[in-house]
């Protein structure tokens, strides 16, 4: 069956630069840290990646609709492999600068404005071929993909950095984005009926509140981001083990995560999506506080392991609720807009997270986003309760 080969295709493709990803990202932190000497511009790439991400509603609306062939996503891909390699060029000719990190940055956030929506949906729409629910399916086998990288890669990245091999980790991430997109493109393409009016990320979010609440977690999620993972690393930096902290904290998530993938799917179809997300991301800020206060590789490896459990679950959830109840352009561009919030909320959190880390400290800022991503799952929680209430007593009252 076409349709399952071009499905296993984007799912390899995504696989491999996602793990690369996770091993190169053990080495950028270090990278830059030590051609720059600033914890500050640890996270400038990241940052500088969220501002085409988060106009990317304005000047990506028709663009993200193109990239729906694997030959369209593989030109996507290569301009964020050329975007990923001009690091280690700078680093490897001592010109690595903050001016460079950030126009790398804004390169690969133009990139990831089309590439991470524009592959999701390519891999839905070929699910919805292959058959009825396989686009549910996909989703979640791309996001265990995912979360095996979390769980080997770090592992990787460490022992590769503890041998000497860091500028070249990023080396082998761009090759492997680049490979990615020449996977794609045998994947065929799936064009909009001519005429067809393209619709906005918020157009689309009519009629499904569920959605949005479900971004308000997760984004509150990814803006808390650095905290776990620049955190983690300057912890390590800082304390003479480079790369062992984050490599037991994303190694502990990549084994929860694996586990939430197992059981993500039955979980969500007996649990009301928005309140599985809420809980979700509520756990895992509590997890991170608990890194904060007990920061040793063991308990953050511990500490990972059991947020990674429930976050699965709770992006499973989301995506649930969008290819439930949506097809074609409007599941496009709600992916898309899954995309900016997902990259705008990380490159927002990495942005600042630099200087937050440098002012605070890495284990303050640990139980503070905690606290923040808690407490916020917390209030989208009772919120959605007291919508339900509402509305179940209004029935009630009606009939």
């Amino acid at each position: 069956m076409k349709a399952r080969s071009e499905a296993l295709v984007l799912l390899a493709g995504s696989g491999t630069a996602d793990f690369a990803f996770r091993i190169a990202q053990v080495a950028l932190p270090l990278v830059i840290l030590r051609e720059t000497g600033s914890v500050a511009a640890t996270g400038l790439v990241a940052g500088a990646a969220g501002v085409p991400v988060v106009l990317s509603p304005w000047w990506a609306r028709r663009a993200r609709q193109c990239v729906d062939s694997g030959p369209r996503l593989a030109v996507v891909a290569l301009v964020s492999a050329i975007a990923l390699a001009s690091v280690p060029a700078a680093a490897g000719l001592g010109n690595l600068s903050p001016e460079w990190l950030i126009l790398s940055g804004l390169l690969l956030g133009c990139g990831d404005a089309l590439s991470n929506p524009g592959r999701s949906a390519l891999l839905a729409d070929t699910g919805d071929r292959w058959g009825d629910g396989r686009a549910v399916q996909l989703l979640t086998w791309q996001d265990g993909l995912r979360r095996f990288g979390m769980l080997i890669g770090p592992t990787v990245g460490a022992l590769a950095i503890s041998t000497g091999l860091t500028n070249g980790l990023l080396w082998i991430e761009a090759t492997s984005v680049a490979d990615a997109g020449l996977l794609a493109c045998a994947v065929r393409s799936e064009r909009a009926p001519a005429g067809l009016v393209t619709p906005s990320i918020r157009g689309s979010l009519r009629g499904r509140t569920e959605v949005a609440y479900g971004w308000v977690v997760r984004g509150t999620g990814c803006v808390t981001w650095f905290a776990f993972t620049l955190g983690l690393s300057v912890v390590g930096e800082e304390r003479g083990q480079p790369g062992v902290y984050l490599a037991a904290g994303m190694t502990g998530y990549g084994v929860g995560s694996l586990v939430g993938t197992a059981v993500s799917l039955a979980v969500v179809r007996r649990t009301r999506p928005t309140v599985a997300a809420s809980v979700a991301w509520a756990w895992s800020g509590l997890c991170w506080v608990g890194m904060g206060v007990w920061t040793t590789p063991p308990v953050v490896a511990v500490m990972g392991a059991l947020s990674g459990v429930t976050v699965v679950i709770g992006i499973a959830a989301i995506s649930v609720l969008i290819t439930r109840t949506s097809v074609g352009a409007e599941r496009r561009a709600l992916l898309s807009g899954q995309s900016v919030v997902v990259s705008a909320g990380s490159a927002a959190g990495m942005l600042a997270g630099g200087p937050i880390i440098g002012a605070v400290g890495a284990e303050l800022a640990l139980i503070g986003s905690g606290l923040v991503t808690a407490a916020v799952a917390l209030l989208v929680l009772v919120r959605c309760q007291t919508a339900t209430h509402a509305r179940d007593h209004h029935a009630g009252r009606a009939a």
